[in-house]
């Protein structure tokens, strides 16, 4: 299974560096020719455990070999190598540190204890000693607190949505007889369906979970797939202007149909264990 996860890696990867030895024994090949093969042209693999004889198959102690396009370093003395890049950082360090020391760049130290790196570096000041310098002061993070519980009842109800949903529910109830007393008996009974799908919807995602959002989204943008149905249904239809819509809709609830279904498998995905 390791052995397949890597072959897997090295087509998707351009660096690979590999550091597995075995004190004494020689190092373990991670890394076979075909992967190696398999790899992109101009990718690069370092091998740090050249010494030992590699983990990559085709890496060869102190050179730096070409194999199908693929640059294989198996340099082993890579410390000596990097000495010009170690003395620049060092002496970046450095020049930082006289930077603070020497604010005005007129060879005057100006030790500032105010400052941290100069307070931990000093030794010695004016005679006395100052080491070792005094525990750096952090602020502490502030913790949340829960509110505390309460017995009232007349707060337990006021926080229940409950009166909330019970007037919306009246309202659309009007605003249903309202319409319906001046449509026809058609269009009242499909905007009846409509307003009670608007309603449960609403209802089914308030009391679920924020973190379960997404998924259950991209399960009802699938279940929409019922306007595939109710366009197919009205594309042979004698007008026009009902043709186009019912095709427009068509494309439209088929992509948000594929997407819904593509969002909740990576979604589940997420949640399965590699075996």
């Amino acid at each position: 299974a390791e052995m397949a996860l890597f072959s897997q890696q090295a087509k998707e990867v351009d660096i690979i560096i590999t550091t597995a030895q075995i004190p004494g024994k020689p190092a373990p090949v991670l890394i076979t020719a075909d992967m190696v093969h398999s790899m992109a042209p101009g990718s690069v693999i370092v091998d740090l455990a050249a010494e030992q004889g590699g983990n990559c198959e085709l890496t060869q102690p102190g050179q730096r070999v070409m194999e199908n396009g693929v640059t294989i370093l198996g340099y082993t003395d890579l410390v000596s190598r990097m000495a010009s890049q170690s003395s620049q950082l060092y002496a970046s360090n450095l020049r930082h540190l006289i930077n603070d020391l020497c604010p005005e760049k007129d060879g005057t130290l100006t030790l500032d204890f105010d400052d941290q790196v100069v307070r931990a570096i000093t030794v010695v000041h004016e005679g006395e000693v100052t080491w070792p310098p005094p525990p750096i002061e952090t602020t502490p993070v502030s913790t949340a607190t829960t509110p505390p519980a309460t017995n009232d009842p007349k707060v337990a109800v006021e926080d229940r949505p409950t009166s909330h949903s019970l007037v919306g529910l009246v309202i659309t109830a009007l605003l249903i007889l309202g319409v319906g007393s001046v449509t026809p008996p058609a269009f009242m009974a499909h905007f009846t369906v409509f307003v009670l799908s608007i309603f449960i919807g609403w209802q089914v995602i308030w009391n679920v979970t924020p973190a379960l959002h997404t998924p259950l989204m991209s399960v009802t943008n699938a279940i929409s797939g019922i306007i595939v149905v109710g366009a197919l249904l009205q594309i042979d239809s004698t007008s026009s202007l009902v043709v186009i819509l019912a095709a427009v809709s068509v494309l439209v609830a088929s992509i948000n149909v594929a997407g819904g279904f593509l969002v909740t498998q990576k979604m589940l995905a997420m949640f399965k264990k590699e075996h």
